[in-house]
């Protein structure tokens, strides 16, 4: 059973869900996908189980978009928030953008992924661990 519930939706609001804690992790992720989905220099995730992760509303405003061999990502047909990430890799859990969230979670950004992709207006400066090379989760120097 999750510690607490967090609630988290869409901008225009149509789409709702709630996460139970405890999340899995908390990543900043640099790649190129991630960057063009969100119009960032990066976006940050959090992994939740799938047994603790539930729509509340607004389903059928969600679309899929199949951005790799293995991804897709999950939107809002009416505003285009961009909040979920599911992938075959990692069929256990769900990635949720944590900017789509309404309140506090777990934990704080732990890492920085796909680092090699990142854009070349963003510094990381912050000593969080950096993971790149060819899967994007291979460590790198500081």
């Amino acid at each position: 059973m999750p510690e607490s519930m967090v609630s988290g939706g869409c901008l225009c609001g149509r789409v709702r869900f709630e996460i139970g804690l405890p999340t899995l992790f908390c990543a900043h992720c640099h790649c190129s996908m991630c960057r063009k989905a969100h119009g960032a220099g990066f976006v940050t995730w959090i992994g939740v189980p799938y047994a603790r992760f539930r729509i509340t509303a607004g389903a059928d405003a969600l679309r899929r978009y199949d951005s790799s061999a293995h991804g897709w990502r999950r939107f809002c047909v009416h505003c285009g928030s961009s909040m979920l990430c599911d992938s075959s890799t990692h069929p256990e859990h769900v990635d949720v953008a944590l900017g789509s969230l309404d309140g506090e979670i777990d934990r704080v950004p732990e890492m920085h992924i796909f680092v090699d992709d990142r854009a070349s207006f963003t510094d990381i400066d912050d000593g969080l661990p950096r993971l790149g090379g060819k899967t994007g989760l291979e460590p790198k120097p500081s």
